[in-house]
């Protein structure tokens, strides 16, 4: 993958969130105004009117633009809805950057959003469409419980030794949730509560698996020259990479399931853009699309933040906890923040900006310097997977 950076360095100069949750008494159009709103309020003297253009992202809470443009009063303005599975919200900050960066507008905005709780249908809510008769008719919690046994059998780890890692994992990210007014889930969990839970799929329980939530999120970017004039801290994007594969994994032979070769094809091109060596060591901090708690072993190993085989070793040994040399999902991640799927990267990003910030309450990391988020759509075999890398300084 040859994918190149933007020529023209872009800043993050405003970011909202809402709280993800159960919010059977708000609306889509509720959640996107608070976001927006928030994301407006944060910058300095910048209001709708001076934002060009505007990309929504979101899979099931509405069509086109004007999901956006009718609670928000906003008129003739292009608004473009993005689409991209569970990440379609970093997609659509993908793509205010680049228009940013092309020339096409000075000010852009990116919001993502969904509304899932009132759907009365468990799980995520994503509309099918046709298929040749190939696709495997299984639950997200079944498709990703093959990485489970594959990894054990592969790398020769117990049931026993899998478990006590999975588990870790969970209780990480509630324990980080815990320290998050925004997060859904904002309790934490000992590692024997989550081990004896409910078997869901093959060998993955209740608490391995992440949160079904409404939320919002928004963030405005600009060129990296302009940011001083809208705020006093920006967030400044170093790479931008997207992958989609080609969906044959699960026909595929030589698929294993220990790997999404989509996320290591995107890592090395961002990691290009941004002038990472040695990921393991430069990045300070990560979000990561923990859907289920195998996925977030197997990105640990495909980020390059672990050697292949040993990443349980260092989930276990505390390399990846709030405390840990390389911080994980400090906000909660989607295991207990919630996944809100059109918000959910955007989220990623909040928390981002709110470290390099120095704004992220009891679970502050010190003197962060470069920050990667990850957002995946898909299933084993056939995914898209999104990563940025921001710093506080640009490239």
């Amino acid at each position: 993958m040859t994918l190149r950076n933007t020529t023209v360095p872009i800043a993050i100069v405003g970011m909202g969130c809402t709280k993800f949750g159960d919010h059977w008494d708000r609306s889509a159009e509720d959640l996107l105004i608070e976001a927006v709103n928030g994301a407006v309020s944060s910058t300095r003297g910048i209001n709708l009117d001076d934002v060009d253009a505007f990309w929504l992202g979101t899979t099931v809470s509405g069509i086109s633009g004007m999901v956006l443009s009718k609670p928000l009063k906003i008129k003739n303005k292009p608004i473009t809805r993005v689409e991209n599975m569970c990440a379609t919200g970093s997609d659509a900050l993908r793509n205010a950057c680049y228009a940013v960066a092309s020339g096409a507008c000075d000010v852009a905005m990116a919001v993502g959003v969904e509304k899932l709780k009132d759907s009365n249908t468990q799980g995520l809510v994503v509309p099918g469409a046709p298929t040749d008769g190939t696709t495997a008719d299984l639950t997200a919690p079944a498709m990703f419980s093959f990485l489970v046994p594959a990894y054990m059998d592969k790398f020769g780890v117990t049931k026993e030794q899998m478990r006590e890692t999975l588990s870790h994992i969970a209780s990480k990210n509630h324990a980080n949730g815990a320290k998050n007014t925004r997060a859904h889930f904002q309790r934490e969990v000992p590692i024997e509560t989550i081990s004896k839970a409910p078997v869901i799929a093959g060998d993955l329980n209740v608490f391995d698996c992440s949160g079904i939530s409404d939320g919002a999120a928004a963030a405005i970017v600009c060129r990296a020259e302009d940011a001083a004039k809208y705020c006093d801290s920006p967030l400044f994007v170093r790479a931008l990479s997207l992958a989609a594969g080609s969906d044959t994994g699960a026909s595929d032979p030589s698929y294993d399931y220990t790997t999404f070769p989509e996320v290591a094809a995107c890592a090395e091109n961002a990691y290009a853009q941004a002038g990472v060596e040695d990921p393991a060591s430069q990045i300070s901090m990560a979000e990561v699309h923990d859907c289920f708690t195998p996925t977030e072993l197997v990105l640990m190993e495909d980020l390059g933040f672990s050697e292949r085989g040993a990443g349980w070793r260092d989930v276990l040994a505390g390399r990846y906890d709030l405390g840990g040399d390389l911080p994980v999902n400090p906000d909660g991640g989607l295991k207990s923040f919630g996944h809100p799927i059109g918000a959910s990267g955007l989220r990623m990003m909040f928390e981002m900006w709110l470290q390099f910030r120095g704004e992220a309450g009891p679970r502050q990391i010190a003197n962060p310097q470069l920050g990667l988020t990850h957002n995946l759509g898909g299933q084993p075999g056939g995914v898209v997977s999104f990563i940025s890398i921001v710093g506080n300084k640009p490239r």
